[in-house]
């Protein structure tokens, strides 16, 4: 399946904000959305003198924003609100929910990647177990109780280590707990909206796939 595979900062450049794509690196540089705030392209300079943007430009921009920080292609994306369309509560909060459910996500936010690029690989490569089984599916879901660790024999990796030794710059979230020194982690519970730290109005994103 085809991935964006270039600039990350050109993202963030196009969406008009950081979406953390370089994990930590993005809090210890000055991101290029700062140096250049405007969009990527020769035209990019000119955009910010259009008129304001219609609700339609908005909810595309941001069903780009929050897909692209989860680095899922168009059709995952769909795929996984399709999903939650049919689970019962409020549809924005069961797509962020899925998102963040994700295997790869929940190595990232554990800290045994510093970037979901990097977590992707992780699991690609079968270094992640899920209750002491190893999945190498990036997009497999995690359910509330499950433990994710990295396979004993990958928890020397330079890249996990480097990783574990960055965690403590993130915000870590309330709905898992985390043994760095055994590189296992838990889900705690279901994530609730507000344990979520993505600025995102996901609201914006049903109204654009429910034309």
């Amino acid at each position: 399946m085809a991935r964006y595979t270039g600039p990350a900062c050109k993202l963030c450049r196009r969406e008009g904000t950081k979406l953390f794509l370089k994990g930590t690196r993005c809090l210890t540089e000055k991101c290029a959305v700062e140096r250049r705030p405007y969009a990527p392209g020769q035209h990019g300079q000119s955009s910010g003198r259009r008129r304001k943007a219609s609700d339609y430009q908005r909810q595309l921009r941001e069903k780009q924003k929050v897909k692209r920080i989860y680095g899922l292609s168009e059709r995952q994306f769909r795929n996984i609100f399709n999903r939650v369309l049919k689970e019962p509560g409020v549809t924005g909060e069961a797509l962020l929910v899925a998102l963040e459910s994700r295997l790869d996500n929940l190595v990232y936010r554990m800290g045994f990647a510093v970037s979901r690029r990097q977590a992707r690989q992780l699991v690609r490569h079968r270094h992640v177990q899920v209750n002491g089984r190893t999945v190498d599916v990036p997009s497999y879901r995690v359910g509330p109780g499950a433990e994710v660790k990295i396979a004993d024999a990958s928890r020397e990796f330079v890249l996990v280590k480097h990783a574990l030794e960055q965690f403590g710059r993130q915000q870590p979230v309330s709905w898992i707990q985390v043994d760095t020194d055994k590189a296992l982690g838990r889900m705690t519970q279901r994530p609730t909206r507000d344990a979520i730290p993505i600025a995102a109005q996901e609201q914006l994103i049903v109204e654009l796939y429910s034309k």
